[in-house]
């Protein structure tokens, strides 16, 4: 470590990320704390949420020592273009739920605008595959865990 580090202190996006990550493990571990379903085969519903803060800690810790000892590398430019794909396969994923066009639609939207930001150029193959993962993801869902992700026109084929 250079004397010009020590003289600086701590690399300030570090230590507040990493703060702030500790900061939102102790919001899951409270949430999940304050759970009161139970279950009687084992793992309950803390069990993800636990593991969730386990990870949230792990990083804050890490961004901390990150923080006092080299600091974050510099963030390379983002392609706002690429930026604008993720958000708009979002926003219809967002929009998908909440106007009950259901979940197989919305990973499609998703997954094909996805690839898409990372730089794809086949949106009509990558919507093929976004629709199949969705149809398959759903149907394990709905048959094997019977579990209900949101449904839709389509998904009511399925049930």
């Amino acid at each position: 470590m250079t004397n010009e580090k020590l003289a600086r202190g701590a690399d300030k996006p570090a230590l507040i990320v990493g703060v702030l990550l500790l900061a939102l493990a102790g919001i899951v571990y409270y949430d999940a704390s304050q759970q009161t379903i139970t279950s009687n085969y084992g793992l309950g519903p803390t069990a993800m949420p636990m593991v969730a803060c386990f990870g949230l800690v792990l990083l804050g810790l890490a961004h901390l020592f990150v923080a006092f000892r080299e600091g974050l590398p510099k963030p390379e430019h983002a392609d706002p273009v690429a930026l604008m794909w993720i958000v708009a396969g979002l926003i219809g994923l967002i929009a998908c739920i909440a106007t009950g066009a259901g979940f197989v639609i919305a990973i499609t939207i998703l997954f094909a605008c996805t690839a898409r930001g990372f730089g794809r150029r086949a949106l009509a193959v990558d919507a093929v595959i976004g629709f199949v993962l969705g149809l398959v993801i759903f149907l394990v869902f709905a048959k094997l865990l019977t579990l209900l992700l949101p449904v839709g026109p389509l998904e009511r084929l399925f049930l």
